[in-house]
């Protein structure tokens, strides 16, 4: 799914987003229609024809899509205004969204993440939305809190925790949204992208079982 997919606007609207549209006015989309708070994170630069990260490490394992402040947590904002304010100063900064406070994220493998996406289909689960990075991972947005109750619901499940891939993300990190670029990797995109339907985030309990029973198959291959 391309970037230039529809993200969700009011309860009864949906707005497209255009193509070419700035990093800064999907940054302030996400404040303002999804009330997701939203920071500024790193950039690319051409350097000798080559782009590489802001952060000025030639080896940073995601040029462009990390936090350019150890202070982020305090600047992430929920305010449009603001949101627009801070893309001002940069306006080819990354778009990070800290976890821990409008939702979580599961973070599985991309193979086992969609497979766990056409189980929760046949099993007509309310999703929320789902993002795929360039390094091959995928992350489900569930309710904050995910992360004190994955553990044992796993367990319960009959999976032993530390021989799935599966991390929850949650206070005290991020994930990067889409458009946001890695380097030369290609661009986070959405394989559930935000409506007005799934306004409404699962609780993680909704989900684990066919991530848990998908991770647990990829760690067989």
């Amino acid at each position: 799914m391309g970037v230039e997919e529809t993200i969700a606007g009011t309860e009864t609207a949906q707005i497209p987003k255009q193509r070419g549209e700035s990093l800064q006015d999907t940054a302030v989309r996400y404040a303002e229609e999804r009330h997701w708070d939203v920071f500024p994170g790193t950039w690319l630069e051409a350097v000798d024809g080559v782009q590489r990260c802001s952060c000025g490490d030639p080896a940073c394992a995601v040029p462009g899509a990390h936090p350019a402040r150890e202070d982020w947590a305090t600047q992430a904002t929920g305010s449009a205004t603001v949101a627009r304010r801070l893309w001002a100063k940069q306006p080819s900064a990354s778009i990070l969204l800290p976890t821990g406070r409008t939702f979580d994220a599961i973070d599985v493998p991309e193979t086992a993440g969609f497979l766990a996406l056409a189980r929760m289909h046949r099993m007509e689960l309310t999703l929320g939305p789902v993002t795929c990075t360039p390094d091959r991972r995928m992350q489900f947005f569930v309710l904050p809190g995910a992360g004190a109750k994955v553990p044992d619901l796993v367990r319960k499940l009959g999976w032993p925790l530390a021989s799935l891939d599966l991390e929850v993300l949650g206070e005290g990190t991020y994930v990067a949204a889409p458009p946001t670029r890695y380097g030369a990797h290609g661009a986070v995109q959405w394989a559930c992208r935000p409506t007005p339907a799934n306004r409404w985030l699962p609780d993680a309990e909704e989900l684990i079982s066919p991530l848990a029973y998908a991770c647990g198959r990829d760690a067989r291959r």
